[in-house]
């Protein structure tokens, strides 16, 4: 099964940018759909956006027009890059998986997952 390690967490204020990278390694050749999650303490995990193989992209109307995800497959990484970060923002934020066909905001829909990386933004 895939690895996945994120990296990129961070306090920010109100209004700022960060960058979110997650490193595939073992079996990444057959993953068909990579997203990001996110959860609060007391809360469900939360999809947050999604690549498809095919660069295919969904966001949770929460982020869509802040955030986008892209992928470099030559590095075997995937990214999201978070602008306009509000505090409702803050979560832990995790990188997943799937080899299966389809893809989707919804966690029982990946396979794999990262350990995450912690995301506060202040107001």
């Amino acid at each position: 099964q895939v690895q996945l390690v994120e990296s990129g967490g961070g306090s920010v204020e109100t209004g700022g940018s960060l960058r979110l990278s997650c490193a595939a390694s073992r079996y990444t050749g057959s993953i068909y759909c990579m997203g990001w999650f996110r959860r609060v303490p007391g809360k469900e995990r939360e999809g947050v956006a999604y690549i498809t193989s095919y660069d295919t992209t969904n966001y949770a109307s929460s982020v869509k027009g802040r955030f986008t995800i892209f992928k470099d497959n030559a590095k075997n990484t995937l990214y999201l890059q978070m602008n306009s970060l509000k505090p409702e923002d803050t979560a832990t934020y995790y990188c997943a998986a799937s080899y299966r066909d389809h893809c989707a905001l919804d966690p029982d829909a990946l396979d794999a997952w990262g350990q995450g990386t912690l995301v506060t933004v202040s107001s």
